[in-house]
């Protein structure tokens, strides 16, 4: 299981000029190696007057794929070192083009290596990158003694509560990371002298973005 990885949540573009060619970095998210494909077109048919796209894509929680292209820039300059600035960074399910438009003075391979790396930093710095942490959601139901007991504890490891819900009883459910399962049960089975428990249903990938937690319709591999 991956328990957490980091990805890109919302595009972004940036861009950087060295001796007057311009170097513009698409950052994009990208669930499939398809995808990847098909943005990589829909760039180069917009930007048909560019010297070069060039790009580097991973898609997968483990890497499992990962492509790169010079699109004609001489060969290692462009797409490799892109490539290692995502896989350095441990960002996965992204794609980066970096679009050069030629400003009419030749950098030389160490001068091309820096500026597709500089342009993918910056086109990953100008879009919003979280991890992504697998969990479980899940409810606790307790009575009113035991609900100031249990907000400590929810609040002490920092869980995050979806909703509370008062009638007879009180129901807190709950989004829990996988690494916290077992302690956050151990803890409301002490707390309640077992009145209560922590039941478990659906899987997700979720992440904290600004002060919103968002879900991700991804599947969770079980151990």
């Amino acid at each position: 299981m991956v328990e957490s990885y980091k990805a890109v949540y919302t595009a972004g573009i940036g861009e950087i000029v060295e001796k007057k060619s311009r170097f513009i970095a698409s950052v994009q998210p990208i669930s499939s190696e398809d995808e990847a494909i098909a943005y990589i077109e829909q760039t180069r048919k917009k930007n048909w007057d560019a010297s070069h796209n060039c790009y580097a894509y991973v898609v997968g929680k483990r890497n499992e794929v990962q492509r790169c292209s010079d699109d004609g820039e001489p060969s290692g300059t462009a797409g490799k070192p892109m490539l290692d600035v995502l896989l350095g960074q441990g960002i996965h399910n992204t794609l980066v083009i970096v679009t050069r438009y030629f400003g009419g003075t030749l950098l030389g391979t160490g001068g091309l290596v820096r500026a597709y790396v500089n342009a993918t930093v910056e086109g990953l710095a100008q879009s919003v990158i979280v991890e992504k942490i697998a969990g479980k959601k899940g409810r606790i139901v307790t009575d009113y003694n035991g609900i100031g007991k249990l907000q400590y504890i929810v609040c002490q490891m920092q869980i995050t509560v979806l909703d509370t819900i008062y009638t007879d009883i009180v129901t807190m459910e709950l989004l829990v990371s996988i690494d916290k399962l077992h302690q956050l049960q151990e803890e409301v089975i002490e707390a309640t002298n077992g009145k209560s428990q922590l039941e478990i249903f659906d899987s997700t990938y979720f992440a904290q973005v600004k002060d919103e937690v968002v879900l991700f319709d991804e599947e969770v591999e079980e151990k």
